[in-house]
């Protein structure tokens, strides 16, 4: 059977897709990467966690490897999300570590050491299909889709958009077809440690810590104007870096009007501009860095030189977000059909048709 190298985190769901894997007879290794974890922290989350994923590997009687990647997971994505923050972006540090941690460092060393495989515990589906190679009718090619889990609760698609065709022919995700309370329930019945273990919260290497009590020790704090959309000034702030667009708590404004929320801020003057909801809302936004899945999905310039779209497409700009209806253009801009609120620059925006992940892109 071929030999499938799992990212064991130590939580209940990687520790399912490990049993999951070897119950279906494959050739399991359980791997525990570690991560980067601030000084400025006085208790070590990944010793507990990596703990955990020992107990469950003695449990099914695998091995487990610990591959030390604290240096590449600060470089690509703690110190990306503190420059995005200085820059006044609010990115996505899970997108970053999936794309370059995960599904980068973690495969290719995998397959150097002889996996033919690599499995983690994200909830979404794969599935593989033939179609027509472009060049030769007559001849077809595997493509590989991603759909998104079948509990849509813990469906995890919106953050594995900048997957590519080949780190899917070697990936397994072994519970996109369960539901959480029956990954839990499975858990249970195995006997597996982690069964009752809570899940994670928030960005994994700052623990209990909150974004801004992190970003203020590496970002000094610079105090501004907050003006309404009027230009009056209607608050102080501590520097714009540490807020978000759409956000409402937080906000130092005491003149009895509002709900306020933030919905513009100039990170050169040091200004953030509230508004009242409405003010938030916005059709078209403007991408970068995208990435289609499945690169026939990508739309092309015509000969005039006009934008081919894709039509009908279900967007996502934020996790958790709802879907909603819009175009997709080859020159990055995405319009969609009704205005849609809170888009913000750093954030991921996500394409779908149907159930199926087609890609995305970093707001501009």
């Amino acid at each position: 059977m071929p030999i499938v190298y799992v990212a064991m985190s130590g939580g209940v769901d990687s520790s399912v897709a490990a049993a999951l894997l070897k119950k279906r007879g494959f050739n399991v290794v359980g791997v525990f990467m570690k991560p980067w974890q601030p000084k400025l922290e006085s208790f070590c989350l990944w010793k507990e966690d990596r703990e955990d994923a020992m107990r469950v590997a003695t449990k099914l009687g695998i091995p487990l490897l610990t591959w030390d990647f604290s240096k590449e997971y600060k470089r690509e994505v703690a110190d990306y999300m503190v420059k995005e923050y200085k820059l006044g972006r609010t990115p996505n540090p899970d997108v970053m570590c999936n794309k370059h941690i995960k599904f980068g460092l973690f495969l290719e060393k995998a397959l150097k050491e002889g996996a033919d495989l690599i499995a983690t515990g994200h909830y979404i589906r794969i599935q593989k299909s033939k179609i027509k190679n472009q060049n030769d009718k007559l001849m077809f090619k595997n493509v590989f889709k991603l759909l998104r889990a079948r509990d849509k609760n813990k469906d995890q698609s919106y953050f594995l958009w900048t997957l590519t065709q080949k780190q899917l022919k070697h990936c397994l995700f072994p519970i996109g077809d369960y539901t959480k309370p029956e990954v839990r329930k499975l858990a249970k019945k195995l006997g597996l440690p982690t069964a009752e273990k809570k899940d994670s919260q928030g960005v994994c290497f700052i623990g209990p810590l909150n974004i801004k009590e992190f970003l203020k020790n590496y970002i000094k704090p610079k105090r501004g104007g907050i003006l309404d959309t009027n230009g009056s000034l209607v608050g102080q702030h501590d520097g714009v870096f540490y807020y978000t667009i759409g956000q409402r708590h937080g906000l130092d404004i005491k003149n009895g009007k509002g709900p306020y929320y933030v919905a513009r801020k100039d990170v050169k003057k040091n200004i953030i501009y509230v508004g009242s909801k409405k003010d938030l809302s916005s059709r078209k936004f403007k991408l970068t860095d995208t990435n289609w899945i499945n690169p026939t999905d990508r739309p092309v310039d015509n000969r005039l030189r006009k934008s081919i779209i894709n039509r009908g497409l279900d967007v996502r700009v934020r996790y958790r977000a709802p879907l909603s209806k819009a175009v997709v253009r080859s020159n990055g801009e995405v319009v969609f059909k009704k205005s849609e609120e809170a888009i913000t620059p750093g954030q991921s925006a996500v394409f779908y048709r149907g159930d199926e992940l087609l890609g995305g892109g970093v707001i501009k």
